[in-house]
């Protein structure tokens, strides 16, 4: 990924996405084990890109199986971790389940200037130019209010918020999607105003 340029994918996204999914599902109440489960697919959902950036979700599911097949893990539980990691993408993916649904907003709302490499032309390259505009990022839980919220911190001097939108829309519809598969509505705030 590095040397295609791409945003970091590495060691650091893998287990934020792991660790935020957990703390979706368990926030939302749902049982330790199908948060546990969260957090292996959330782990996983990239593990594609070392075969292909194309279509890595659906790859990085052959690959999660042969990884976690002799595992101990239920054929259930398998099928979640596999179902999640091939459908996390916007291109194909869909949330069909509340472990899917939790690593969509999990992968999605790991926008930020850390991800960006270090030869990056954000003067150039739209994507990481918005990545590097948002200082933080952070995926608020309301278990009462029924609600996920993306809060950004972006640097409008970097980037226009509707940068953040032209290049990630898909991505915003597929996270409200996903939210209303764990029967919550998906909100984003951007510099402490909502804007969705």
């Amino acid at each position: 990924m590095d040397a295609q340029g791409f945003t970091e994918h590495g060691r650091r996204h893998a287990n934020l996405v792991g660790s935020i999914a957990y703390n979706v599902l368990s926030y939302l109440g749902h049982e330790e084990r199908v948060c546990e489960v969260a957090a292996v697919a959330g782990f996983l959902h990239d593990i594609g890109n070392v075969v292909s950036r194309a279509d890595h979700g659906q790859t990085g599911a052959l690959i999660a199986y042969d990884l976690l097949k002799d595992a101990d893990i239920t054929y259930a539980d398998l099928a979640l971790v596999l179902s999640a990691v091939g459908n996390h993408e916007e291109q194909y993916g869909q949330s069909v389940s509340p472990v899917s649904a939790a690593v969509i907003l999990a992968d999605k709302s790991d926008v930020h200037r850390s991800r960006v490499r270090k030869n990056a032309s954000i003067a150039f390259d739209i994507h990481d130019r918005v990545n590097y505009a948002v200082e933080a990022s952070f995926l608020r839980v309301d278990a009462e209010a029924h609600t996920l919220t993306l809060e950004l911190t972006i640097d409008t001097e970097i980037s226009q918020v509707l940068e953040y939108f032209e290049i990630f829309l898909d991505r915003m519809i597929m996270c409200r999607r996903a939210a209303e598969t764990l029967g919550c509505s998906f909100r984003i705030t951007v510099n402490d105003v909502p804007v969705l």
